[in-house]
């Protein structure tokens, strides 16, 4: 698994803390259970609306995925399908049928079993291509989810401040809780910036990568199945795979 997300909000709330220390104060200061209620329960909420239910359960269910996701090494795919080609080329395309019993990416199994049956390389690709494009469908609807959720959560913060501030107004009677009650007002305003920054927007962003890394490694495999199917040597499968990896690199680095 990749821990970076972990990591990263674990440093975010560790400064934060720290900075509360500092300050000669204590993290229960900010841990008071209205505000953070209304301001989690609203963005949850509020998240649900803009969605259907099962869109929402999906991406819940999803979740642990997209955070616990480790991503392939290319080179490593590379070198399988090199090979498979290897393979296939002195043995013929069916002598990969017990290969593609032991191959554990569903993706990369599933195009060669296709392709020893003999589908079409015209059908082969657009139907390789037809689940890239559903997968990335589905990983943008599940970002979306939470962009808006980060998106809504400092507006439900002060929503929960607002709330907060009418109290304080019904208790001005009583001068000594009126400064406990104002800073008591403003944590909900915190906890709305707080989870929209590093909890719903990182984890939107997550998403987003996973979803890239996962669609490049798709399109490798399915490029590299094409290229076997259509009886190519495995050096120049090698080379072609390798090349389309270092155009993937350049591009993020632009």
């Amino acid at each position: 698994m990749d821990p970076a997300t972990f990591v990263g909000m674990a440093i975010a709330f560790g400064a934060i803390i720290v900075s509360i220390f500092l300050e000669g104060s204590s993290p229960m200061s900010v841990i008071i259970p209205a505000p953070m209620l209304l301001v989690i329960g609203g963005t949850i909420g509020a998240g649900l609306a803009t969605t259907t239910l099962p869109d929402f359960i999906g991406s819940l269910r999803a979740l642990g995925h997209y955070l616990t996701f480790k991503p392939r090494d290319p080179e490593e795919t590379v070198e399988l399908v090199v090979s498979l080609a290897d393979r296939a080329r002195r043995e013929g395309l069916l002598a990969l049928e017990d290969a593609a019993r032991d191959i554990d990416d569903d993706f990369l199994k599933d195009g060669l079993q296709a392709a020893i049956d003999g589908t079409d390389p015209e059908d082969l690709r657009a139907m390789m291509e037809a689940k890239v494009d559903g997968k990335r469908a589905v990983d943008r609807s599940v970002a979306k989810l939470f962009a808006d959720m980060g998106g809504f959560a400092p507006t439900i913060g002060i929503i929960g401040t607002v709330v907060s501030l009418v109290h304080v107004l019904e208790n001005l009677s009583d001068p000594s809780s009126i400064g406990h009650m104002i800073a008591a007002a403003f944590v909900a305003t915190l906890w709305g910036l707080l989870t929209a920054n590093l909890i719903w927007l990182p984890i939107s962003s997550r998403v987003k990568r996973v979803s890239e890394l996962e669609a490049a490694h798709m399109e490798l495999a399915m490029e590299g199945l094409l290229a076997i199917q259509a009886g190519s040597g495995p050096r120049v499968v090698g080379a072609r795979l390798r090349a389309l990896v270092g155009d993937t690199k350049q591009k993020e680095a632009a």
